[in-house]
């Protein structure tokens, strides 16, 4: 299947200069939402991953069914303010400007095997904020999957340099 039929390029969102690539074509295809769970799970069924994480929303759509379909935990990660009990923060860079995530402080262990999902990759920030609240506890990360990768942002590169297996289902130039 070719998920570029599926994302939305929107020209100067969230500002000016910025395109905004948009996924909610492949939501509202059940065909195409199904082919990226089920690639995933192809991706990352024998990795040994006792827990999902994704960040807050749009990594919730895909790494929710995942987590069932492979049955094993999911974790959010959410913006500060939006999860009820003691939570760890990261601040980190994104693309056009900064910002915070948190994670509940027992959401994962260090004898987890964290497998992190994602709806896009840019520049990296998002990720890399997700590994550190990962690597803060001391758990594993088996890999990285995300549906789309921006290759022009360079965000593999972060990946890279924090020795992560990633993998794109789509990527964009």
């Amino acid at each position: 299947m070719n998920l570029r039929h599926y994302v939305r390029d929107i020209p100067d969102y969230p500002k000016k200069g910025i395109t905004f690539f948009d996924i909610t074509p492949i939501l509202k295809s059940p065909e195409a939402f199904q082919y990226c769970i089920d690639r995933f799970a192809d991706l990352y069924g024998e990795s040994g991953a006792t827990k999902i994480v994704a960040a807050d929303a749009r990594g919730f759509i895909f790494g929710a069914p995942l987590a069932l379909k492979l049955g094993i935990g999911f974790v959010p990660i959410r913006k500060p303010g939006k999860l009820p009990y003691k939570n760890r923060c990261v601040t980190y860079d994104l693309e056009y400007g900064t910002d915070t995530l948190c994670m509940h402080v027992d959401a994962i262990n260090a004898d987890d095997k964290v497998l992190i999902i994602d709806d896009l990759m840019a520049t990296g920030g998002t990720a890399e904020g997700m590994i550190k609240l990962i690597r803060e506890v001391g758990a594993e990360i088996v890999a990285a999957g995300f549906v789309v990768q921006l290759t022009y942002l360079d965000g593999d590169e972060v990946m890279k340099a924090n020795d992560v297996r990633c993998d794109y289902l789509l990527e964009i130039d």
